[in-house]
Parts: C-alpha cells; structure tokens; sequence
C-alpha cells in the first residue's frame, strides 16, 4: 500500500470552510478517480494554532503506479481548484509513504 499524505496549514478565517470542503467535495472528488481506496483527514494536536490549524489529509492507493497516474492525469487539476477557492489562505507540504 502507498499512502499519498498532504499536511496543510489553514489560516483560521477558512478553517470551517476548507474543512466542509475537503470532506465533501475535494476528497469524494479524489476518490471518483478510482485510483484510491480510502482516504481520511486528520487536524494535528498540539501545535501552534495562532497563525492557523494544521491539518494531514491521507489518501491510500494499491501502488506507486497508481499513484504517478493521479499525479500525471489528475492532480494538477484538483490542486487548482483549492487555490481558486482558497487563494493563498494555506500552504501544502506533500509525501508519499510505503508500507513495510
């Protein structure tokens, strides 16, 4: 299994947006391109809100193949509709993991 994980800070003024966002439209959205098996969002504890919350969104899929096919025929699109809709109020940091 391989584990697409996207760790996001929000600026708190969209916090409750985003988050509505994320689990309604964006991840079902990710998972109809049928590359993905499951997905989940978590927000980080314990860490400095002030400047806005932190959040991993985690996305599983069978194998890196399936994985370079999101990003080669659907990623860029997906990305671009969160910055239309959120602008500048987040910045992503993006990992793949393995499982072993």
């Amino acid at each position: 299994m391989v584990l697409y994980n996207v760790t996001l800070k929000i600026q708190n003024e969209v916090v409750a947006q985003w988050v509505e966002w994320m689990k309604c439209e964006h991840m079902p959205d990710l998972l109809q391109t049928g590359l993905f098996t499951g997905c989940r969002l978590f927000r980080l504890m314990e860490q400095d809100d002030t400047d806005g919350a932190t959040y991993a969104a985690q996305y599983y899929c069978n194998s890196i193949n399936e994985y370079h096919d999101y990003i080669n025929r659907f990623a860029q699109e997906m990305r671009e509709r969160g910055h239309a809709k959120f602008g500048g109020k987040f910045v992503a940091f993006r990992t793949i993991m393995e499982e072993v």
